[in-house]
């Protein structure tokens, strides 16, 4: 009988974390950093790396909420020198009212907004007053759609809308750089695709 020498146990290595391969994609043309809440009881940003949106996307959201603005403001006119009657500046005064005011909030809102890649899921946040954070499994990802109108395309940029079986936990991000959406949809494919094996 031959003895053989003990070989030291062989400790299974943990699956590699989730490589964010297309980041150099995700963060061209966006904000360096996120802004947070000042108060106490705001939701941590946590550990990882944030991806934001593009810097082109507060500029679509001006040029869409300036273009309501003036509208408004060129038919309360027209209204008010057909009809002679001053009734119509009450309406029309609370809706440019609000449409300046999110002109105003539109890019510090804008800065608020980031999804990170983690190993099992994506996280999307967003708000300053009314703060939302969401974790999409990759495994339960149906559809990630890409969107974009005429001014997005104009300035580059495109939402990208991730669908899941609960209508609730579905995602959209707004205003990514067409590269971006692209990159982070066939991303996310892939690794849904190899995450769904067993649910």
């Amino acid at each position: 009988m031959t003895n053989t020498p003990d070989l030291p146990e062989r400790t299974p290595t943990p699956d590699p974390p989730f490589v964010e391969s297309p980041a150099p994609v995700l963060d061209e043309a966006t904000y360096d950093r996120i802004l947070e809440p000042r108060g106490a009881g705001r939701l941590p940003l946590g550990d990882g790396t944030w991806h934001q949106l593009a810097r082109a996307y507060v500029r679509v959201q001006l040029i869409s909420q300036g273009a309501v603005f003036v509208l408004v403001l060129v038919a309360a006119i027209v209204a008010q020198a057909v009809s002679g009657f001053m009734w119509q500046w009450i309406p029309v005064g609370v809706v440019l009212l609000v449409t300046a005011i999110g002109m105003i909030i539109t890019p510090r809102q804008a800065r608020s907004f980031g999804y990170q890649l983690r190993r099992d899921d994506l996280v999307f946040r967003r708000g300053i007053l009314w703060q939302r954070v969401v974790a999409v499994p990759y495994g339960r990802m149906q559809l990630v759609d890409i969107t974009h109108g005429p001014l997005d395309r104009g300035f580059g940029i495109a939402q990208l809308k991730l669908v899941t079986a609960a209508a609730s936990s579905g995602v959209t991000i707004p205003g990514l750089t067409q590269g971006a959406a692209e990159q982070l949809r066939d991303t996310l494919i892939d690794v849904a695709e190899t995450r769904r094996t067993g649910l």
